[in-house]
């Protein structure tokens, strides 16, 4: 790969993560404080992530996959997004807000799948060549959660006067660039020809439907959708406790969990052979539990390492569960259907247990509430806690050891 195409792709890659990362956690603390929103509220807000989640496949297979570029396409929905997020940042009350969230979680998510789509088709040996890429990704994440707490917009007196409206308007800005850039990427044309009969059951990944009839399999697939209910809270709440405890910048510390995640993520290769995959996903099961402990019980005085712990947690969480549950699907599904067997685990974890999961956050979250903008967050973080104890248990029973190769 030249190396012009390199920067391209690089660039690309920290734009778009760097627009997710601006304003996604941050959205927790704004509702709330700007827009009065309910935990409800917010949870509405959260799960347009899902919706996202759900309908992205069909843009991509019947879409980008089929009738143009892939570059293009992912210009095109970035340029929306810019108008969307625009609205947003002015919105004067949920109902008006709403609508724009939606209507941009339906634009962005189908560009994570264009953005590999577009890297891969410029890879020779992507298992060697797509790391160094993504890692810009997270990069970008980490920029923008620094940007934030540098101008200051999530300090206690900028959340209170509303700043915190600029991330929306930063986050448009960057996806007009990016959309516009994203025209100046290599092409990447359609995959499947505009003849071949298309099959819904096909793009939404149900051909590998036949993998649960691994008894193995199912456990982890049915763990992989109860497991999201915990990431939910993290997602939906974690800025909104950190703010509304007075911890300072949280949108930086929390960058902190992105910092964690390109660590653990080195880590993951030596972790998975040393122990296998039973032993690496009980580990990212378990640290959803002690994360929500430390949540449940730190504070920002004395025991604010206990916050910094839990928020570090992320990489161990999130890599050694769901990276961990991306090998293990490869492996299990056969050449045939890695693809849907990929976009099966993924539209049953964001799609249908992310929405699960933020329904069931926002409802706990509202039935703890103890006057404006004080919550009873040790009730509410031993929810999740005490989940996640329980879905590790059940899959410690039920998911009998078993070697997998990993191809490093």
């Amino acid at each position: 790969m030249r190396p012009i195409i390199k920067i391209q792709l690089s660039i690309m890659m920290f734009l778009e993560f760097f627009i997710w990362g601006g304003w996604f956690v941050t959205m927790g603390i704004y509702l709330p404080n700007t827009l009065q929103a309910s935990g409800a509220d917010i949870a509405t807000a959260y799960s347009s992530q899902s919706w996202g989640a759900i309908l992205a496949p069909f843009i991509i297979g019947l879409i980008a996959d089929r009738h143009f570029n892939a570059e293009r396409v992912l210009g095109i929905l970035h340029l929306i997004g810019a108008f969307l997020m625009y609205q947003m940042a002015f919105a004067e009350n949920m109902a008006v807000f709403i609508p724009y969230v939606f209507g941009y979680m339906i634009a962005y998510m189908p560009t994570l799948a264009l953005v590999n789509s577009v890297s891969f088709n410029q890879m020779k040996d992507p298992s060697k060549e797509f790391a160094f890429i993504r890692v810009f990704g997270t990069i970008g994440w980490i920029v923008a959660g620094l940007a934030i707490s540098f101008f200051g917009w999530d300090s206690e007196q900028g959340i209170q006067v509303g700043l915190l409206r600029n991330t929306f308007l930063m986050v448009s800005g960057a996806s007009a660039v990016l959309g516009v850039f994203s025209f100046l990427l290599p092409k990447t044309p359609p995959r499947v020809s505009k003849n071949e009969k298309v099959s819904i059951p096909h793009i939404l990944g149900l051909d590998a439907l036949k993998l649960l009839k691994d008894k193995n399999y199912l456990t982890f697939f049915l763990a992989s959708v109860l497991i999201c209910i915990p990431l939910a809270f993290y997602y939906q709440h974690a800025g909104q406790f950190l703010g509304e405890i007075g911890m300072s910048n949280p949108a930086a510390k929390m960058s902190i969990g992105q910092l964690s995640e390109v660590f653990f993520m080195l880590l993951l290769p030596f972790f998975f052979a040393r122990f296998g995959f039973k032993k690496t996903i009980l580990v990212g099961m378990f640290a959803w539990l002690i994360r929500y402990l430390l949540f449940a019980y730190g504070n920002t005085g004395e025991l604010a390492f206990m916050l910094i712990m839990g928020i570090a947690l992320h990489g161990i969480c999130y890599d050694f569960f769901f990276v961990s549950g991306q090998i293990y699907t490869d492996t299990k599904a056969g050449k045939k259907y890695k693809s849907a067997a990929q976009g099966l685990i993924t539209l049953a974890t964001y799609g249908v247990g992310m929405l699960i999961g933020f329904w069931i956050a926002g409802t706990i979250t509202d039935a703890n509430i103890l006057g404006e903008n004080e919550h009873n967050w040790i009730a509410i973080w031993n929810f999740p806690a005490f989940f996640a104890l329980g879905v590790a248990l059940l899959f410690m029973i039920f998911f009998r050891k078993q070697s997998i190769q990993y191809n490093q």
